[in-house]
């Protein structure tokens, strides 16, 4: 059953101010930002959600690494159907789309974090060697208060994602200039094997689509930034 979301999101800082905003521009401003989410509760979700290539999950990582053993990283690429699911579905092709990913088992997982806060809960990954999620490579553990959950269609207005988006504190819209974006997923792809002409067009038919169903959702989202141009020493 679809959870029914009472939240109208109001951005902390609109696209035009996301840009000036000093906090916006640091890892440290953004760290102080998402730890607030969890003020009053035991624990909370931040969402981080964009298109392909504009640094979620770098983002991610960089919070959950700044603010330390009271952060934990739940990436959405664990929610990958593997690759027999997906010839079984008739979906190879469009692998990272959206109907590509187990979306009720990332909800199950989100209201797991949230409800149980004394043990050890096991988080899938991605394994971009292998192409094929991986289970039980990341860790949530009791200490951890904030959970930083990351992955294209967090914030999408279509069955499943719209329950997932209702259990986060905020969901936090990361984007990238198109051109930085097309480079960082051909060499992603470069790295996972394909040559130069197959990755051009695995982005042009694949990712391509995906950001722009990904971009619609871009309102949704309760902050609008950019990693583009922050420290990356602290990354």
């Amino acid at each position: 059953m679809e959870i029914d979301d009472p939240r109208t999101p109001v951005p902390a800082a609109g696209p035009e101010a996301s840009a000036t905003d000093p906090r916006t521009r640091t890892v440290a401003g953004l760290a102080a930002d998402a730890w607030s989410l969890t003020e009053g509760t035991p624990r909370a979700v931040l969402g981080l959600a964009g298109p392909p290539g504009a640094g979620k999950s770098t983002l991610a990582r960089a919070l959950v690494a700044h603010l330390g053993e009271g952060a934990a990283y739940l990436p959405l690429d664990g929610f990958h159907l593997s690759n027999a699911q997906l010839e079984r579905l008739g979906l190879t092709a469009r692998k990272g789309s959206e109907p590509s990913f187990d979306v009720w088992g990332y909800v199950d997982l989100l209201r797991r974090v949230l409800d149980e806060t004394v043990r050890d809960i096991y988080v899938p990954d991605y394994d971009r060697t292998l192409h094929e999620p991986v289970a039980a490579r990341h860790l949530v553990p009791p200490a951890a208060r904030l959970v930083v959950t990351e992955g294209n269609y967090l914030a999408c207005d279509l069955p499943g994602w719209r329950d997932a988006y209702v259990l986060m504190g905020e969901c936090w819209y990361v984007e990238a200039p198109g051109d930085v974006r097309h480079k960082r997923l051909v060499e992603r792809q470069l790295a996972g094997g394909r040559d130069e002409a197959q990755a051009r067009d695995w982005v042009a038919t694949n990712d391509d689509p995906n950001g722009r169903l990904v971009e619609e959702s871009r309102d949704r989202c309760h902050r609008v930034l950019s990693t583009i141009g922050m420290d990356p020493s602290r990354f």
